[in-house]
């Protein structure tokens, strides 16, 4: 929790109270449903938490933006997302059902009333966001077909609506053809696991 309060020292009592209340949450629901591995749960709030808090240091989301978590898994980066933009709108997806009803479990538990959690693939979704993010679910070329056509038109925030994308490692590859931005998250945590990570930003391409 440390990290937390010092890299975000303007949360209030109550975004306080949830992300203290985030670990025990996780880990009891951990014990019925494995979605974080037992050597992440040590370093929860590292790995899981701040990591997700990232795209929070590149982009403040404005209220009523309308945000998809493609890939969800437990709950991440969205969960950490909706605690620091309450006035925001989050949509977890995921195909799979378990890792699903651990998130609505979750945001139940944390009165997070700002999300809603569902099972489904990303191309079957009909919706339209301002937002995608993910953290690494597969290639980018491939996460960039299941985003067409989910954007809105509209740009209410300092960014033209896009992806925002965590991903670690050497992307000079996977990214070559794609017009991107990248901000390395050691730029804003010090820690060592950010070392190689990266939030990718991609402008909406329809």
């Amino acid at each position: 929790m440390k990290s937390i309060t010092h890299y975000f020292p303007n949360l209030s009592e109550s975004q306080l109270s949830q992300f203290h209340q985030l670990e025990k949450v996780y880990s009891n629901w951990n014990q019925q449903i494995n979605v974080i591995s037992r050597k992440d749960m040590d370093s929860f709030y590292t790995n899981h938490v701040l990591h997700s808090l990232a795209i929070a240091k590149v982009i403040e989301f404005v209220p009523k933006t309308k945000v998809l978590d493609i890939g969800t898994g437990g709950g991440f980066p969205g969960i950490p997302l909706a605690i620091v933009f309450p006035e925001v709108q989050f949509h977890l997806v995921d195909s799979i059902g378990k890792k699903i009803k651990v998130v609505q479990e979750v945001a139940k538990e944390l009165n997070l009333n700002n999300v809603t959690a569902e099972q489904i693939r990303a191309e079957q979704l009909k919706s339209q966001y301002d937002f995608i993010i993910s953290r690494a679910v597969t290639q980018m070329p491939e996460f960039m077909v299941w985003t067409k056509g989910k954007f809105r038109k509209n740009k209410n925030n300092a960014f033209q609506n896009g992806i925002f994308y965590l991903k670690g490692g050497d992307l000079t590859e996977e990214l070559a053809t794609i017009k991107h931005k990248e901000f390395p998250i050691s730029s804003f945590f010090t820690e060592e696991f950010f070392e190689t990570k990266k939030v990718i930003y991609v402008k909406a391409n329809g």
